[in-house]
C-alpha cells in the first residue's frame, strides 16, 4: 500500500525542481526564437549544410520542405466525411499463469459524418501460443514481452488497412459525391524502436507494416498519425545548424570530445519542437512540412515520413504522414482539416483514436476471465494439474 504521507513530503522538492526547469526553459525558448528568425534568412544554406554534412552530425536533423515562414490556417472539415482508426492492447505473458501465452486486442473504429451510416465500434482479439510466437525472437536477444509489442504494432497497421478496404469511399446515391476518408493512427509512424534490432528481426516486423500502408495507398486512402505531447527535437536540431559557430557543421571533428552542455549548438537543448511551435502558432495554424531523416527510414522505401505541427487549440500535436499523403498538397491539407475536426469533436483529442483505445483496452477483470476461459478449455481437453503458480495464488488471496 502506498504511504501518501511519505509521498507528500517529497512533493516540495519536485515543485522546486520544476520551477527551476521552467525558468531555464523560458530562457532557451527565447534563444530558439532568435535562432529561428535567423534561420529564415539562411534556410537555403542551412539545408545545404544538412545535406552535405549529414554523416558528420552528432544529432538527427529534419529538413524543412517549405519556407520556415509558411504557416497555414487549417479550417476544420465541416462537410460529410469518414475517419478510421485502430489501437491495440494486450494481455502480457506470465510464467505464473496456467499457460504461457499472450493476447493482442485491436480496437477498430469507423466514424461516418453527414452520411447517416452507422459507426463501427468493435475489437479483434488474437491469442498467440505457438513456440515461434513465444520464443522465436529470443535468438536475437528479444524478450517475449518486447516482441509482443512489435506484433501489436503490426496488428494495428493490418487492421487499419483491412478496415479501410471495406470502407472505400463510394458515390452517394443522390449526389454521386465521394466523401473524404482518412485512416488515422495513434503514435509515430517512424518506428524508432526497431532501429536497434538486428536486421533479421526487423524483417519480421517492418515489411508487414509497410505492406499494410501500401494497401492504403492502393485504395487511395490517406494515412496520418496523431502524436499528443510530442517529445521529438528534429526541428529544433535544424536550428542547431544555425547556432554552430564553425564554418562547417562537422561535429565529429570539432566537438567529438566535448560534453553536450559545452558545445556551441547546445544553447537550445533540451527544448522540444512542440514547445517552440506553441510559441509560433495560433490555434488552427499549421507549421511548414518537414522531412524526417531518422535512420530507420532508410528501410521505408516509398513510404518515407514527413511531419508538421498543428495547433489544435488544446495543444500542439505532431502530425506524421507517409510521402504519398504528405507530398500531395491537397490530400495533406484535407487530412489536417479532418484531424482538426476530430480534435474538436473529441474535446481536445481525436474522438476516433479515443474510441479505438476504449475498444482495445483490456481491463483487469477481462484478464481474469480470459484465463478462466483458458482453464476451462484446458480441463475439457483432458489436461490435469491446471493451476497458477503458488506466488500468483498467494497474491490473489492476500490476508492483509
Amino acid at each position: 500500500m502506498l504511504n501518501l504521507l511519505k509521498v507528500a513530503g517529497q512533493m516540495q522538492g519536485i515543485s522546486e525542481q520544476l520551477q527551476k526547469e521552467a525558468k531555464q526553459l523560458a530562457d532557451k525558448l527565447s534563444r530558439a526564437e532568435i535562432l529561428f528568425q535567423s534561420a529564415i534568412a539562411n534556410q537555403a544554406q542551412l539545408t545545404q549544410n544538412r545535406q552535405q554534412w549529414s554523416d558528420r552530425l552528432a544529432f538527427n536533423c529534419a529538413e524543412p520542405m517549405e519556407s520556415l515562414q509558411e504557416i497555414r490556417v487549417i479550417p476544420p472539415m465541416a462537410s460529410p466525411h469518414t475517419v478510421l482508426a485502430t489501437d491495440g492492447s494486450q494481455i502480457a505473458p506470465s510464467r505464473h499463469e496456467i499457460a504461457y501465452c499472450y493476447l493482442i486486442n485491436v480496437g477498430r473504429v469507423a466514424l461516418h459524418y453527414g452520411s447517416g451510416a452507422y459507426p463501427l465500434l468493435d475489437s479483434v482479439p488474437e491469442v498467440y501460443y505457438k513456440p515461434e510466437d513465444l520464443y522465436g525472437a529470443r535468438k536475437w536477444g528479444i524478450q517475449t514481452e518486447e516482441w509482443m509489442t512489435f506484433k501489436r504494432t503490426v496488428a494495428e497497421a493490418i487492421a487499419l488497412a483491412e478496415l479501410a478496404e471495406v470502407s472505400l469511399p463510394t458515390p452517394t446515391e443522390t449526389t454521386h459525391e465521394v466523401y473524404p476518408i482518412l485512416a488515422l493512427s495513434d503514435g509515430s509512424l517512424i518506428h524508432w524502436e526497431l532501429d536497434p534490432l538486428p536486421k533479421e528481426a526487423r524483417a519480421k516486423i517492418l515489411p508487414d507494416i509497410l505492406s499494410a500502408w501500401e494497401r492504403l495507398r492502393n485504395a487511395g486512402i490517406p494515412l496520418a498519425s496523431y502524436i499528443s505531447s510530442p517529445r521529438t527535437v528534429e526541428a529544433i536540431n535544424f536550428l542547431r545548424l544555425q547556432a554552430c559557430t564553425f564554418a562547417q557543421p562537422d561535429c565529429a571533428t570539432h566537438c567529438a570530445n566535448k560534453l553536450l552542455d559545452y558545445v556551441p549548438c547546445s544553447q537550445v537543448q533540451p527544448l522540444r519542437d512542440a514547445t517552440l511551435w506553441n510559441r509560433l502558432l495560433q490555434p488552427g495554424e499549421c507549421s511548414p512540412l518537414w522531412h524526417s531523416h531518422a535512420p530507420i527510414l532508410q528501410e521505408y522505401g516509398d513510404h518515407d515520413i514527413y511531419f508538421c505541427y498543428l495547433h489544435v487549440g488544446s495543444e500542439v500535436a505532431r502530425i506524421e504522414m507517409p510521402a504519398w499523403t504528405a507530398l500531395d498538397e491537397q490530400l495533406r491539407l484535407r487530412s489536417l482539416s479532418l484531424i482538426l475536426a476530430q480534435v474538436q469533436k473529441g474535446y481536445g483529442y481525436p474522438v476516433a483514436l479515443a474510441e479505438a483505445h476504449n475498444q482495445a483496452v483490456v481491463t483487469g477483470s477481462d484478464r481474469h476471465r480470459f484465463f478462466a476461459i483458458l482453464e476451462n478449455q484446458m480441463i475439457k481437453s483432458g489436461l490435469r494439474n491446471v493451476s497458477t503458480s503458488y506466488k500468483e495464488a498467494r497474491k490473489r488471496g492476500s490476508i492483509a
